[in-house]
C-alpha cells in the first residue's frame, strides 16, 4: 500500500459535507483567509466522496476554451488518473506531485469570481433524476468513456481538446448531482466529440499520405 508521502487521498472534512453544493465548497475554499495557497490536494480533501467528479470538472474546464499549446497535455495527465479511478470504482487519490500543485488563495478567489456564476447557473438546472443513469455501476461505465476522452484530450490533436473537455464537464456535473439527464447529455457529447476527433485524425493522415505520395512522384 502506498504511503502518504507518495499519494494524496481524500479525507472527510466540514467543507466536504454532502449538504453543500459544488459551488459552495469552492467558495468556502476561496474565502478561507487562513490559507495562503489552495492546492489540488485541498480540493480533493474538501470534496469528500464527490472528489473524483469535482476534480474531473476542475481539470477539464480550462480545456473548454482556447489555451496555449501543451495545456491539454499537462491537464490531461491528472484526468487520466481520475477517470481510471472512476472506472474502477476506487477512492480518489493523486500522486503527491499532482496533489501538491497549488495557486495563491487570492488567485483562486479571482478565478472563482469569474467561473462561479456559470457553475451556479448549471447547478440550478441540475437535480437528482433518472438515477438509473447515476448509480455506482453507471458511474463506472461512464468512467470508461471518460478515460477514453481524457486520453484523447491529452494527445496533441488539433481541435481535439475542447469537445472532449466539454463532455467531461457535463458528465462530471451529472455525477456530482446524481442527474441522469446530464450524464446522458455528457455521454452523447462525448460520442460526438470522439467522432469529430476521429475525423480530424483521418484528415491529417490522409493529407500526410497525399503529401508523401506527391513528394516521391
Amino acid at each position: 500500500m502506498a504511503s502518504d508521502e507518495t499519494f494524496m487521498r481524500a479525507d472527510k472534512g466540514d467543507a466536504g459535507r454532502s449538504d453543500l453544493r459544488f459551488s459552495e465548497i469552492l467558495a468556502n475554499l476561496a474565502g478561507d483567509e487562513s490559507r495562503e495557497r489552495i492546492s489540488v490536494g485541498d480540493i480533493l480533501a474538501s470534496m469528500d466522496d464527490r472528489a473524483i467528479a469535482a476534480l474531473i470538472f476542475v481539470f477539464s474546464v480550462p480545456n473548454c476554451f482556447p489555451t496555449p499549446p501543451g495545456t491539454s497535455s499537462v491537464l490531461g495527465i491528472p484526468l487520466i488518473f481520475l477517470t481510471a479511478q472512476l472506472m474502477l470504482g476506487m477512492k480518489p487519490w493523486l500522486p503527491r506531485l499532482i496533489a501538491d500543485r497549488s495557486m495563491t488563495r487570492v488567485d483562486f478567489a479571482a478565478m472563482m469570481a469569474r467561473t462561479q456564476p456559470w457553475i451556479i447557473k448549471a447547478e440550478r438546472m441540475l437535480k437528482p433524476r433518472l438515477q438509473a443513469f447515476a448509480t455506482p455501476l453507471a458511474e463506472r461505465l461512464l468512467g470508461g468513456l471518460c478515460l477514453i476522452l481524457a486520453l484523447v484530450l491529452a494527445l496533441p490533436i488539433p481541435l481535439g481538446n475542447m469537445l472532449p473537455a466539454l463532455a467531461l464537464c457535463i458528465i462530471a456535473f451529472g455525477i456530482l448531482e446524481k442527474d441522469g439527464v446530464w450524464t446522458i447529455a455528457g455521454t452523447a457529447t462525448g460520442v460526438v466529440s470522439l467522432g469529430v476527433v476521429a475525423g480530424v485524425v483521418y484528415a491529417m493522415v490522409k493529407s500526410a499520405i497525399y503529401l508523401l505520395l506527391t513528394f516521391f512522384q
